[in-house]
């Protein structure tokens, strides 16, 4: 029984990473906090979001999050305000638009690419006419029979 609360307890670890007086009173507005936050980067610890992070910084933008929303943003005006600041980096999910469309369509542009540039290979390779294999003479068969047989 203690070993199942410790692993409860292991398991719901990410979720004390925002600090009780971190969160907001009004419960619409945390669960709006903890959306977004959700949905960004924290910059320290890379790919973890600042909702499960423990750094400084990832307390720091939670905070920010939290003053933008009670001064009356939107989610969208609030992201916005954080990417301004600190770049497209911040968001755990990149937008699709602008330069990172190219990004976006690199893979599937490289792997229709390769799929057919193996289609012509195969194509040229199967279509290329065989060419006449030299047959040896009889004194180059000797010799091969003499090799092998060492």
């Amino acid at each position: 029984m203690k070993r199942l609360i410790l692993v409860l307890c292991l398991m719901a670890a990410p979720l004390w990473a925002v600090q009780p007086d971190e969160m907001l009173d009004d419960p619409a507005l945390e669960a709006r906090a903890r959306d977004i936050s959700s949905g960004l980067r924290c910059l320290v610890c890379r790919n973890e979001s600042i909702d499960d992070s423990h750094a400084e910084l990832a307390r720091d933008l939670r905070l920010l999050v939290r003053e933008r929303l009670v001064a009356g943003d939107s989610n969208e005006e609030t992201v916005d305000f954080i990417v301004e600041r600190y770049g497209e980096y911040v968001l755990l999910k990149p937008r699709a638009g602008g330069a990172n469309i190219l990004l976006w369509l690199a893979g599937p542009l490289m792997l229709g690419a390769g799929l057919i540039l193996g289609g012509i290979y195969l194509r040229r390779r199967s279509t290329t006419p065989e060419t006449d294999v030299a047959q040896l003479s009889e004194a180059e068969e000797d010799r091969l029979r003499e090799i092998l047989k060492e």
